[in-house]
């Protein structure tokens, strides 16, 4: 009962905020409530604090004892739905797959049942000694996805 309550003010929320989703919820046996949220473009503490407000001023404290912890998917979290990949288009992402090969390139494609990673290699020149740049791309479909997590360059 609890859960279902929470969940919809939760829903209602993201509702009222488009540009906001959710990566996880969770309630544990104390009633520890814990929600992570991302965004279209990145999470502010305002954005953290809306989602709160959207949850606890609609709970009475008397009736059920909780605790709530509303957090953003930081920058190294990985990312766990299509959304996160539509939003990190055009960055740098490692990709893990399945059978635990591991891509690290340029997000240049979001389709219905993949991604595409593009990236630069250098490789033998096919007739002489020496090296030459090309390009690479590799098409991943997202069930063959492990982990994948946007690289954070400086």
């Amino acid at each position: 009962m609890f859960r279902d309550t929470v969940k919809d003010l939760l829903e209602e929320g993201l509702k009222q905020r488009e540009d906001l989703f959710l990566i996880d919820f969770e309630i544990k046996g104390d009633n520890a409530i814990k929600v992570i949220i991302d965004g279209d473009n990145g999470v502010l503490v305002e954005d953290c604090m809306f989602i709160s407000r959207a949850i606890e001023h609609n709970l009475d404290r008397e009736e059920e004892d909780f605790s709530l912890e509303i957090l953003s998917a930081g920058a190294t979290s990985p990312l766990t739905i299509k959304r996160q990949y539509q939003k990190n288009l055009g960055r740098t992402l490692s990709v893990k797959t399945k059978d635990d090969t591991t891509v690290e390139g340029t997000l240049t494609k979001v389709g219905e049942d993949n991604i595409l990673l593009e990236w630069k290699a250098r490789e033998p020149k096919p007739i002489g000694k020496g090296k030459i740049t090309v390009n690479k791309q590799a098409e991943i479909a997202f069930d063959t996805i492990s982990q994948a997590q946007v690289v954070i360059k400086f």
